[in-house]
């Protein structure tokens, strides 16, 4: 029942978003839009908003099930506590699991949900980019190494790249309502799994980790529109 309501909720969603924002994605790489439905992984880079979830206008009906039936993703407990923002993501995201910012066993206990059946979803850089261009506590924006954990764990399938050009023109970090009629931009790019974990071992920094993290702030910088 929980993932009815997802898809509706969803759907309601896409169809506003639709109706109220402008934009489409922009492809890249040589995977077509049609290999969505082997996708196991979304890797979504460049998080400034709370509303990012508009962007759900830019993914086809069939991707949008597959998310309400399948996605998991872990989400920062602190935001899923708030009363408003934390109810909402819960009936919009049923497979959102919460964590705290340490590698503790939240972290552990998500991870133990991955597998090649699941549709796997998670923001890298663990926390939002504010109007200045920093995180909240005035630091560089840097891709965190879960992403890597996550990876390790899964040898089937495809991952994407959701590569947004940014929502602080429609909502930045505090403020409470969405502008309407603002052009929503983001890139998109599949990748198959193995392939992707073949090429990274290829770069020169030291552990799997490492190269993943280089790798993803790479993306970051050059891939984000």
């Amino acid at each position: 029942m929980r993932r009815w309501l997802s898809f509706a909720l969803m759907a309601t969603l896409k169809l506003f978003s639709q109706l109220c924002y402008r934009g489409r994605p922009t492809w890249l790489g040589t995977e077509p839009p049609e290999a969505l439905g082997e996708v196991r992984l979304v890797v979504f880079l460049n998080h400034t908003s709370l509303f990012e979830p508009l962007l759900i206008r830019m993914a086809p009906w069939h991707f949008v099930w597959s998310l309400a039936h399948k996605v998991i993703i872990p989400g920062a407990d602190v935001t899923l506590m708030r009363p408003m923002t934390g109810r909402l993501l819960k009936w919009l995201l049923p497979g959102v699991i919460p964590i705290t910012r340490q590698k503790d066993e939240s972290w552990q206990h998500f991870l133990q949900q991955v597998d090649d059946q699941a549709i796997t979803a998670i923001l890298p850089e663990g926390r939002m980019k504010r109007a200045n261009g920093l995180d909240k506590h005035g630091n560089p924006m840097t891709v965190r190494g879960g992403v890597a954990d996550i990876l390790e764990r899964l040898d089937k399938g495809k991952m994407l790249f959701v590569y947004s050009g940014g929502l602080h023109h429609v909502q930045t970090p505090g403020e409470r309502l969405p502008r309407l009629f603002k052009t929503l931009s983001a890139n998109l790019e599949i990748l198959p799994i193995q392939r992707y974990k073949a090429n990274i071992e290829k770069r020169p920094e030291g552990s799997f980790k490492a190269k993943v993290m280089a790798d993803m702030n790479q993306r970051l910088t050059q891939k984000v529109p």
